[in-house]
């Protein structure tokens, strides 16, 4: 049966139909979801996208977080449900307190939009399992409020729990800290991260890579592990 894999549009969403896009390429189903409904759909996994959620006023995912939704997204993620959250999603899902910390301005006050290098941190993941831990990949970057904060005590422990499930690598763009710019939660079924996979997923149309201009298609590893571990829960 083919995995049936959410994605919400909230007000501001720009990236919702990369999101559909980069699941039908996965070999899954894309189903389009609204903020206002508090209908799943029966959908298998959630995606939440990048944008400009409701103008990013308060905080970038702040109202967001609080949409009628959330409540679904939220006692999905407690059951299990492969969850992604993608720029702003990520900001959404630790506004929510589905991940930890936050992310505020970049350190340099300046939208930034560049093909950036993460290293694999946690390779355990419903989302990174088709990556090994220590791969070096290349995925977009585009934001204004990326730089991921939190207190000593939470870093420690997200350090020490193996929470970081992607670090900058080569430089840091936004200021975050321990060049963090992914994460997990510990069950391992809701990432979030700055970078955007859903704009790597086809040759053509993805970062540069030495074998050819805009051949870079290492987003979609993010889609197809989750589509991997669905198959594997159905068995």
């Amino acid at each position: 049966m083919t995995a049936r894999i959410g994605v919400i549009t909230f007000p501001g969403s720009l990236d919702d139909g990369d999101a559909q896009r980069a699941i039908r390429l996965a070999g899954a189903e894309p189903v389009a979801l609204w903020h206002g409904s508090h209908d799943l759909d029966g959908v298998d996994a959630l995606v939440l996208p990048g944008g400009f959620s409701y103008g990013d006023y308060l905080r970038a995912g702040a109202i967001a977080a609080l949409a009628p939704i959330m409540s679904e997204v939220k006692d999905a993620a407690g059951k299990g449900m492969p969850i992604l959250g993608i720029c702003n999603g990520f900001q959404m899902l630790v506004e929510a307190h589905l991940l930890p910390g936050g992310l505020i301005r970049n350190a340099h006050q300046q939208f930034i939009r560049r093909d950036q290098r993460l290293r694999v941190e946690n390779a355990d993941t419903a989302w990174t399992s088709g990556f090994t831990t220590g791969q070096e990949i290349v995925i977009p970057l585009k934001n204004a409020d990326g730089g991921y904060i939190c207190s000593d005590e939470t870093l420690k422990q997200i350090e020490g729990d193996g929470l970081v499930a992607f670090r900058y690598t080569g430089i840091n763009p936004n200021g975050s800290l321990d060049d963090i710019a992914g994460l997990t939660n510990a069950r391992g079924n809701v990432v979030g991260l700055m970078p955007h996979p859903e704009h790597a997923v086809e040759e053509g149309f993805g970062p540069d890579t030495s074998a050819a201009m805009r051949s870079g298609t290492d987003g979609l590893t993010f889609f197809t592990s989750a589509v991997a571990a669905l198959a594997s829960r159905a068995v």
